[in-house]
């Protein structure tokens, strides 16, 4: 983790996304930086009830994040429920406040077309910063999926293409597509490859 936050600082990178056991030394090792401490809410199938959710993004804000990466509540956007889907992320919103910006992941690899649309605009209703592909779990990024979201989210909204980037080429895709954020654990390869 220490060597991570440092790679962070040393490479300029926006943020440092760890699990919520890690935010404590993340936030220590990267105090006097640019690099935002951030992590994970209803990581990561996004079926916790909305108000434990809404409890860890507020533990997490106390220990210093400023960045939280939520995953969607998926099965009630499948189910059509797009009201509690819009709630759950206003909820996290809410309890971020001012202090930490929040990424709704879409598990874009999961839903169809329509469906990616529809998660865009609850996360924007919702009050989401950035809508963000996946979690790499149930497949990564594709540059159709960004594309989509990036038409789909209005300019004041971030796009984070995540999930299966190893590549200088594949992020210049993603960025191509639309995405003003990538994330990936290959980071430091992309930000020393040449083309």
């Amino acid at each position: 983790m220490e060597r991570l936050c440092a790679e962070a600082r040393f490479y300029g990178f926006a943020a440092v996304c760890v699990l919520p056991r890690w935010l404590p030394l993340a936030v220590q090792t990267l105090v006097g930086s640019r690099v935002a401490p951030g992590t994970v809410v209803g990581f990561p199938l996004g079926a916790n009830a909305p108000s434990i959710k809404t409890a860890e993004a507020k533990w997490a804000v106390d220990h210093g994040a400023r960045e939280l990466d939520m995953v969607m509540a998926l099965g009630a956007l499948r189910e059509g429920d797009d009201r509690a889907v819009e709630e759950d992320i206003a909820g996290v919103v809410r309890a971020a406040g001012p202090h930490a910006l929040v990424k709704v992941i879409l598990e874009t690899t999961l839903l169809t077309p329509a469906e990616i649309e529809r998660a865009v605009r609850l996360a924007v209703a919702g009050g989401a910063a950035f809508v963000k592909t996946s979690t790499g779990f149930f497949g990564g990024a594709t540059v159709d999926a960004v594309r989509l979201m990036r038409r789909v989210a209005p300019p004041t909204v971030g796009v984070k293409a995540s999930g299966g980037i190893r590549t200088l080429t594949e992020a210049l895709a993603m960025i191509q597509a639309g995405a003003n954020r990538i994330g990936t654990s290959s980071a430091v390869a992309i930000a020393t490859a040449t083309r």
